[in-house]
C-alpha cells in the first residue's frame, strides 16, 4: 500500500489489523530518526546511512526509496517467509518502492490510499506538528507527484473514513483483485 504522506497509511493499517490480526504487517528500515513513541523493531527499524547502504548492498531490502533526506526500505526475508507461509502481507510503502515492487513481484497486488481531497491532504499533513515546516512543504510537493501516479496501481482507497477504508483493505487481502491484461 502507498499514498501520500499524511493520507493517514499508518491508521488505516492498525484499524485493518485490529479487523483481521491474521495480516502480517512488514516493518520498514529507515534512517529517519524516531518521532515521539515511536520503538525501534515495532514501528520501524532505524540505522543509520551507513547500516541502510549495508542493508541495499546485501540485497537484503526487497524495495528502497529516499525521501525528505531520509531512506526508507522492506527488508526482503520476513516478506518471502511470510507469504512462503500462505500469510497476507502488507507493505506500508512509498511510490518508488511500489514500482519496485511490481518490478521484482508482478503478481503483488498494488493498494493507492488516498485523501478525499487536497485540502484534507494539507490539513492531515500540517495538523499533525511533528515535522518542521519546511519537511511538511517537501511531503506536499511529493504528494501531488504520488497522486499523479495513482493509475499505476491495482486498487486506489480513499481514506474518507477510517473504518470503511480498512473494511476495504480486509476484503482486498481476503480476495484481491486480479490484475486487468
Amino acid at each position: 500500500m502507498s499514498g501520500p504522506s499524511g493520507v493517514g497509511k499508518g491508521t488505516v493499517v492498525a484499524a485493518l489489523r485490529r479487523r483481521y490480526p491474521d495480516v502480517w504487517v512488514s516493518t520498514s528500515a529507515t534512517t529517519r530518526p524516531p518521532r515521539p513513541g515511536e520503538i525501534d523493531g515495532v514501528h520501524y527499524h532505524f540505522t543509520d546511512d551507513a547500516g541502510f547502504a549495508a542493508l541495499i548492498a546485501a540485497g537484503r531490502l526487497l524495495e528502497w526509496a529516499s525521501f525528505a533526506g531520509f531512506r526508507y526500505g522492506t527488508p526482503r526475508e520476513p516478506v518471502l517467509a511470510t507469504l512462503a507461509a500462505g500469510a497476507p502481507a502488507v507493505l506500508e510503502i512509498e511510490l518508488q518502492g511500489a514500482r519496485q515492487v511490481r518490478a521484482a513481484m508482478p503478481e503483488a497486488q498494488l493498494v493507492f490510499l488516498t485523501s478525499p481531497s487536497w485540502a484534507e491532504l494539507e490539513r492531515r499533513l500540517t495538523g499533525r506538528g511533528t515535522e518542521p515546516s519546511e519537511l511538511v512543504t517537501a511531503r506536499l510537493e511529493r504528494a501531488r507527484v504520488e497522486l499523479a501516479a495513482k493509475n499505476e496501481f491495482d486498487v486506489v482507497v480513499c481514506n474518507d473514513d477510517v473504518g470503511r477504508a480498512a473494511e476495504e483493505l480486509v476484503q482486498l487481502v481476503r480476495h484481491p483483485r486480479q490484475r486487468p491484461g
